[in-house]
């Protein structure tokens, strides 16, 4: 199967399982993951129709960007150390993986300095898997608030990964929990804030997601195939 052929397989599910939940597909943005492929494949996504590319480490985005020389939407999905800010302010449309203060404060001082302002999403541990990244579910409330009031970032949204299980039920709970956190932000009017963006859901479970409200899936395997040895 071509990339063209899998983006069509996977419009139609997120097109199904849209109708499912009672929404719209085009509420739904595919988030094409090509961590570990080239810029290659990466031109190859975009001829193919797809818009927003994720990338997981920011070394190897700096390898791969500059080849890339289609128009795209580059979104940051992977951890980001506050060490590697300086090298990526202004060169991703969004951050999706923001988990601490400490990472929005660094964000925030490289945008000032670079006269941009960038937008974020909150990454949040739903699950609670100690091997994940995010923010804790309890205070992330708090968090958001504190992160808002920093200049030169823009929270759009929320995003997290589900848990490493079989079970719909349990996966679907974790995604039901981000989308709760969600409305509680919206319902508490914080200024700088915008809850437009759920970022869950990805190869194995972004039918769930879509069912809990998601409007932003990750996709990398099942449009590209098995990762390539890096």
């Amino acid at each position: 199967m071509t990339i063209k052929e899998n983006l069509a397989r996977v419009r139609e599910r997120i097109a199904r399982a849209a109708e499912r939940a009672g929404r719209a597909p085009d509420a739904i943005t595919i988030v094409a993951v090509t961590k570990t492929h080239g810029p290659e494949v990466v031109t190859a996504a975009i001829e193919a129709g797809v818009a927003d590319v994720g990338e997981n480490k920011v070394q190897e985005f700096l390898a791969k960007a500059s080849a890339v020389k289609l128009p795209c939407r580059w979104h940051l999905v992977g951890h980001l150390q506050t060490n590697k800010v300086a090298k990526v302010i202004g060169r991703f449309a969004m951050i999706q993986s923001v988990d601490s203060f400490r990472l929005a404060e660094q964000l925030s001082r490289s945008g000032a300095k670079a006269g941009v302002t960038t937008d974020i999403l909150l990454e949040v541990n739903t699950s609670g898997e100690e091997s994940k990244f995010g923010l804790p579910l309890e205070g992330a409330m708090t968090m958001c608030s504190l992160i808002a009031g920093l200049p030169n970032l823009r929270i759009r949204g929320l995003m997290t990964v589900g848990p490493l299980v079989s079970d719909p039920i349990v996966v679907g709970g974790a995604f039901a929990k981000l989308r709760l956190l969600r409305d509680e932000i919206e319902a508490a009017r914080v200024e700088n804030v915008s809850m437009e963006h759920l970022s869950m859901g990805m190869t194995d479970d972004f039918e769930i997601g879509i069912a809990e409200g998601s409007t932003m899936v990750r996709l990398g395997r099942i449009l590209f195939g098995e990762r390539e040895v890096s």
